[in-house]
């Protein structure tokens, strides 16, 4: 400070080095206002733009103008009835999104194909009635999915084909009857399943589902309730405490169905196709009997050979009784007749005769 008077330079140095300080630090201030993004109107926006809050704001449609950063968008509470395409295109790093509480009745396809590190979509509460079987594919890192209090009536196959990350899945309050456990298989990661307050027909159409209900609850997984609401004899209860055995039946009608449809089905006949040869006129000889037709005869012949043999000892113990009948029938008229006083050993003697030779 004691030389600022008397040596021109330096003052002059010190004046050029403040204006490079104001130069870096208005520098640092407009990159700094270039990297924070502009929050899309009406919403709200943290700090950074991570966080995008559109919710209870009643749009018909998501902002076009959403940060390219965003890591959270919360959409629930609105009136979206559809998704346009390429509404999420430009968030590649989206990592939540939340779509609850709308009118939503259909996803087209590639909804969300561009949100590959999406791990958890909210979807709960709308009016979806069908799913596309490829909606989910483009999610590999989906962790969380809730699809309850919707509509659906059936899950396509192949619906959460590559999700293997996926760890809760709820599909709570629907319209389902029954599932297939195909459509299951691919979800080996899966911690938490919700599926009650739906009209669960416990027949078999259910039952390959319950054995894979079987393997999730062996391997630790988690299910809230699978209450059957048909047939009335299950009714309120729980699918897991139906006994296998009273699927037993539906082995029997696979087979029948399985046989009935082997005799119908066939080859159809084409005008192409050459005719079968006619044979040649002449005496038919004949079939020759086959194995089982000879073990038939067989069998027939020795049931007929052992009911005569049966028969027959009948007959001969019905004889021997009848014979026997009537000998001591006449032994007691001729003993009656001949009846000896009492104290006559002539008498008794003489009645001892006759029992001998009746004997």
């Amino acid at each position: 400070c004691r030389n600022w008077g008397r040596s021109p330079q330096l003052r002059a140095r010190l004046v050029v080095e403040r204006e490079q300080m104001w130069g870096l630090a208005c520098w640092i201030a407009l990159c700094t206002a270039e990297a924070v993004p502009a929050c899309p109107f009406p919403c709200t926006c943290d700090g950074r733009g991570l966080q995008v809050d559109c919710s209870g704001l009643g749009l018909t449609a998501p902002p076009p103008d959403l940060p390219a950063a965003t890591r959270s968008l919360l959409l629930l509470n609105n009136r979206l009835s559809s998704l346009p395409g390429g509404a999420f295109a430009n968030l590649s790093g989206l990592q939540r999104l939340d779509l609850s509480n709308n009118f939503l009745d259909r996803l087209p396809r590639m909804a969300f194909g561009d949100l590959a590190n999406l791990t958890e979509l909210q979807l709960r509460n709308n009016s979806l009635r069908a799913l596309d079987a490829a909606l989910l594919r483009p999610l590999p890192r989906l962790r969380h999915l809730d699809l309850s209090l919707n509509g659906l009536s059936r899950l396509p196959p192949g619906l959460f084909d590559g999700l293997p990350a996926l760890r809760s899945l709820s599909l709570r309050a629907n319209r389902l009857q029954s599932l297939d456990r195909r459509t299951f298989e691919p979800l080996a990661g899966l911690q938490l399943l919700q599926v009650a307050d739906n009209p669960w027909e416990c027949d078999c159409h259910l039952r390959d589902f319950k054995r894979w209900l079987e393997w999730f609850s062996y391997r630790g997984g988690r299910l809230d309730q699978l209450a059957c609401t048909l047939p009335k004899e299950l009714r309120g209860k729980d699918m897991r405490m139906v006994p296998m055995e009273m699927f037993n039946y539906c082995s029997q009608l696979e087979d029948q169905n399985s046989s009935a449809g082997q005799e119908v089905s066939g080859p159809p006949c084409t005008k192409a196709s050459p005719e079968p040869a006619k044979p040649k006129p002449g005496p038919e000889p004949e079939p020759e009997p086959s194995t089982a037709s000879r073990a038939a005869i067989g069998t027939v012949i020795i049931a007929g050979v052992v009911c005569g043999v049966v028969c027959i000892m009948m007959v001969v113990a019905a004889a021997y009784g009848c014979i026997y009948a009537s000998l001591m029938a006449k032994y007691h008229r001729e003993l009656k007749k001949r009846q000896p006083l009492m104290g006559d050993p002539e008498g008794e003697q003489e009645d001892q005769k006759q029992i001998s030779s009746v004997a």
